[in-house]
């Protein structure tokens, strides 16, 4: 038996949402599996990652495990369009791949919380995953060990440019510059800041969502590994655009009304910065991974 996963890019974060907000993007990738006897075959992908260690693989197996299953030969060809380490929620996907693979396998036993759980333990934060698995605008939290995830409406208006550079930046060394503590004055800026980013992108209001989508606890430190970065975020704030980081970076956002943003930015940016930037408008993706 074989099974198809689509699952979305996400964006997590979304400025002060740090480790909490995530929206998924209508950019995918696709993961196959088919059981065999014996054995691990895995097609589609740098050589690097055909291991055992493979995202998609890992998470296959922790669910069979919790399944209390057998855990057979597979194998898994990605097909994949979601960019790796970009911050885009590359690694997300394919843990929501194999736990969605695995699940079907065996009978849709668990439920989509349940695989959440199951993949949040592997990630840590589900402020990726969330959205992958449910599609649109998600806030999350982890309550007593266990993800806790709810949606939010979005305007149908906004414009979602996504700015990839020809660099990556892991996420583990993303998160070694940050701070082990923040100060209450931060920590308060960026909960006010948070709360009216959700509001703003639910009313489509583009003022409210560029003073709002201020961040203190992760931006601040990361920009520095990001070339480009003040550059492009001077000129999104020059032609009234919305600016984050996406994820950890280094692919950076800008999300506006303005439909000829693009054509704006395709001009602009050749002048203003040293590296590659490719920009790729992404719509929100309100349906989450499934099977196709």
């Amino acid at each position: 038996m074989r099974v198809t996963i689509r699952v979305p890019a996400t964006t997590a974060n979304l400025g002060p949402g740090f480790d909490a907000f995530g929206c998924a993007l209508q950019l995918y990738t696709d993961v196959t599996f088919e059981e065999t006897e014996s054995g691990l075959e895995i097609t589609g992908c740098d050589e690097a990652f055909t291991g055992p260690d493979n995202l998609a693989y890992v998470s296959y197996c922790a669910v069979l495990a919790s399944l209390s299953e057998e855990v057979k030969g597979v194998k898994i060809h990605i097909d994949a369009h979601i960019p790796i380490c970009r911050g885009l929620g590359s690694s997300a996907a394919l843990l929501v791949a194999g736990a969605i693979g695995a699940n079907v396998l065996r009978g849709n036993r668990l439920s989509t919380q349940g695989l959440l759980n199951i993949t949040n333990a592997m990630e840590g934060h589900p402020d990726n995953l969330a959205p992958a698995f449910f599609g649109g605008l998600t806030a999350s939290m982890v309550d007593n060990g266990l993800p806790v995830a709810v949606n939010f409406p979005l305007h149908p208006d906004w414009e979602i440019l996504a700015l990839v550079p020809d660099f990556n930046l892991p996420t583990p060394k993303a998160r070694a510059v940050l701070p082990e503590q923040v100060n209450r004055a931060d920590a308060i800026y960026n909960v006010s800041h948070g709360a009216l980013v959700l509001k703003a992108l639910e009313l489509g209001d583009e003022k409210l969502l560029r003073n709002a989508m201020q961040d203190r606890l992760h931006q601040p430190y990361r920009k520095h590994m990001i070339p480009d970065y003040e550059a492009i975020e001077s000129y999104a704030k020059t032609v009234g655009a919305a600016f984050c980081l996406s994820g950890a970076g280094p692919t950076l956002l800008c999300i506006t009304r303005d439909k000829t943003l693009k054509e704006k930015l395709e001009k602009k940016l050749p002048a203003i910065t040293q590296n590659a930037w490719e920009i790729m408008p992404l719509h929100v993706a309100f349906e989450g991974a499934k099977v196709v």
